[in-house]
């Protein structure tokens, strides 16, 4: 019996989902290896000092951000699988590059080309993800693949750790190639999927204009994903002032760090499936959200009072402030997900998903300087004023998906809405997906 509900867990909700769970992990091997190594490799290998490495990731950043509203529109207009695949292989193409570049302004230019061709990809797998996949299946198959998608990063990172074992130039200067054909081989993963009803359009719906007005004067989905990427600075009180508090902070060990991260994985990837449980409509994601945010402002209440403690109970409470905003975070991809599938409007699902991008960047790219400081300076006032953010980004996300479905309500024909939400398109191995009934053109 436990061996039949272990199996349960680990078996994918439908063949699709599995097929799109391998993508995932394919993805995450190849970029959790080089993302392992890249600090020595661009040291290193193209020689570049620290100040220049992160000066060529703001600038990459910066690019990412401009393009994500015109890559959504490429993928509308010519399809999510093809882009998708485009950007995998594009993204392949560039990592076999990264061993002859040699100075700062090469290494600029190829970190901007990789985060325009990323955000290109990103963009076509949400949307591709959402058109094909049946919409009662959309949040589990989803959450499997974050399991995957956690396990991927998770041996990528082993791949790129032996690579700096060996402390050898010779085989960092091979890393990259190492990520190349991962994602080449992805790329032809991508490209044998079944195709999404927005692959189905003619030469001639490519021309047309997509009816309807854009994402950008959609204010209620624009405070929607300004709420989310406020949620999501979950992830700079994961990945940086709780390990910044317990090393300036606290007296529990570094070496707790490990075991923290390690902790983080483990969950990632084997609870998004029942952290996503019952969640499939915008009243049971804002649940999700209130869920979240609860276990949130409990890290917050926790970690506050390990200023005051000693020893193993800083140990104790310190890892479970830790398990507590993983929570957070498990509950928050479920609902971000769903948000996703429900308030955007079906005929533009790229162009939708690049303003997301854009809104949900700036809901959290002031938290790490922001929380930082208010955590290490401020003490337990700061923690309560980060909790206090979220509950007010909980209060505010409310009305703000109203107001994102009263507009679809206003601006989508009713059975475009009703065919997105309803229908049960079922993919053939290496077919495509049934195409809903109206034209999403």
């Amino acid at each position: 019996m436990i061996l039949a509900a272990a199996l349960r867990q680990v078996r994918p909700p439908s063949s699709l989902a599995g097929r799109l769970s391998a993508q995932s992990l394919l993805f995450a091997l190849g970029e959790g290896a080089f993302m392992t190594g890249s600090a020595v490799f661009f040291t290193q290998i193209v020689g570049l000092s620290a100040a220049q490495v992160g000066l060529g990731l703001t600038c990459a950043g910066i690019a990412a951000f401009l393009a994500a509203l015109p890559m959504g529109k490429l993928v509308d207009r010519f399809g999510p699988k093809k882009m998708w695949a485009l950007s995998a292989a594009g993204q392949a193409a560039m990592f076999a590059v990264w061993p002859f570049i040699t100075d700062f302004q090469g290494y600029v230019a190829m970190a901007v080309a990789m985060e325009v061709i990323g955000a290109l990809g990103g963009t076509a797998h949400a949307a591709y993800t959402i058109d094909v996949l049946p919409p009662d299946e959309r949040v589990k198959s989803r959450a499997y693949m974050y399991s995957a998608l956690n396990l991927g990063f998770t041996l990528g990172s082993l791949v790129g750790g032996v690579a700096l074992a060996f402390h050898s130039n010779a085989v960092l200067h091979a890393l990259p190639w190492f990520t190349a054909v991962a994602f080449l081989v992805n790329a032809a993963a991508v490209s044998r999927l079944p195709r999404a009803p927005h692959d189905n359009r003619t030469a001639e719906d490519r021309k047309a204009k997509i009816p309807g007005p854009g994402p950008l004067r959609n204010p209620g989905w624009l405070l929607t994903n300004f709420f989310i990427g406020m949620f999501w600075t979950n992830q700079v009180l994961l990945n940086v002032v709780i390990p910044l508090w317990l090393v300036e902070e606290t007296d529990a060990p570094r070496v707790l760090l490990a075991f923290l991260f390690g902790t983080n994985t483990v969950m990632c990837i084997f609870l998004p499936m029942a952290a996503a449980r019952g969640v499939n409509g915008v009243s049971t994601a804002l649940r999700a959200v209130r869920v979240s945010s609860t276990f949130f402002v409990i890290s917050c209440l926790i970690t506050l009072a390990t200023h005051d403690t000693i020893g193993w109970v800083t140990i104790a409470l310190v890892w479970l402030g830790h398990v507590t905003v993983t929570v957070a975070e498990l509950y928050l991809s479920a609902a971000t997900w769903t948000f996703e599938a429900e308030l955007m409007d079906p005929r533009q699902r790229g162009a939708y998903q690049g303003a997301a991008s854009l809104s949900g960047t700036l809901g959290k790219v002031w938290a790490p300087a922001v929380f930082t400081f208010l955590a290490m300076n401020w003490g337990a006032a700061g923690w309560l004023v980060i909790a206090g953010i979220i509950v007010v980004a909980t209060i505010g996300v409310h009305p703000a998906t109203r107001l994102a479905r009263r507009f679809l309500e206003v601006h989508v024909p009713a059975d475009v809405l009703t065919d997105a939400r309803a229908s049960s398109a079922e993919a053939e191995d290496g077919g495509q997906v049934g195409q809903p009934s109206l034209d999403r053109a």
